[in-house]
């Protein structure tokens, strides 16, 4: 469990104008304050875990999370990378369902909890917030559609173009000529989230480097050529 405090207010939040409660009057976000835990995650630490029941839900301030799964076979792997803004654990709240998957840290994040009981009150109330959060589940089911299209269609070069262009999308920052990845994953996790062994994903790094697609300095990746890896990754851009 993340150390707890209260200090971070809902119309301070960097990531407000991101998040869910995006449309409500200062009113209700003093609400929200008065309803929800702040708590600080050092990097591994879990939220929450695959199999047990859901207690609320979770709004990241700042930081990642990676969301995984183990399935049958006992294999984990990576099913979403939440950012900034994002909810996550909201699926099981509204499914009546345990958690299918555990959400862990993946650099020190701010997290606001809201428990389950407040929030279906506040759904049912406001509705911004439910149109909101039926939009997220939305684009969930619709990256998750398109990563099991992805994993059946395409090899793993093109699968790891696609995976650095989603990256550049959610933490791209501009830096010169290039564009800096803004998150840090080990081998281990890309190589999950693309369904391959970390040795091959280092090969086809390696290859991607030497084609003049991307830099790496230290753990931090840069693009250098997108629209090269747009034609790689073979997906309409």
């Amino acid at each position: 469990m993340g150390k707890a405090n209260n200090r971070l207010e809902c119309e301070s939040c960097p990531s407000k104008g991101e998040g869910i409660f995006c449309e409500l009057e200062s009113e209700a976000l003093h609400d929200v304050d008065d309803h929800k835990v702040v708590n600080t995650y050092k990097k591994g630490q879990t939220l929450f875990v695959q199999g047990n029941p859901p207690y609320g839900m979770y709004c990241i301030s700042k930081g990642n999370v990676k969301v995984t799964q183990v399935g049958a076979d006992g294999k984990e792997s990576i099913v979403r990378i939440a950012t900034s803004g994002d909810v996550v654990g909201h699926r099981s709240i509204f499914t009546d369902q345990y958690y299918n998957a555990t959400a862990t840290a993946i650099d020190e994040c701010s997290v606001c909890f809201i428990d389950k009981k407040y929030i279906l009150k506040l759904v049912s109330d406001k509705p911004s917030v439910a149109c909101h959060l039926i939009a997220k589940l939305g684009r969930d089911l619709g990256a998750a559609e398109k990563r099991v299209s992805s994993l059946y269609q395409k090899n793993v070069r093109e699968r790891l173009a696609e995976l650095l262009l989603l990256l550049k999308e959610s933490h791209g920052i501009q830096d010169g000529d290039r564009i800096k990845l803004n998150i840090k994953l080990t081998r281990e996790e890309m190589a999950s989230i693309i369904g391959t062994a970390s040795e091959t994903l280092i090969r086809f790094m390696s290859e991607l480097k030497s084609e003049g697609f991307i830099e790496q300095e230290g753990k931090t990746i840069f693009i250098t050529d997108e629209e090269g890896l747009v034609d790689f990754a073979n997906i309409a851009y």
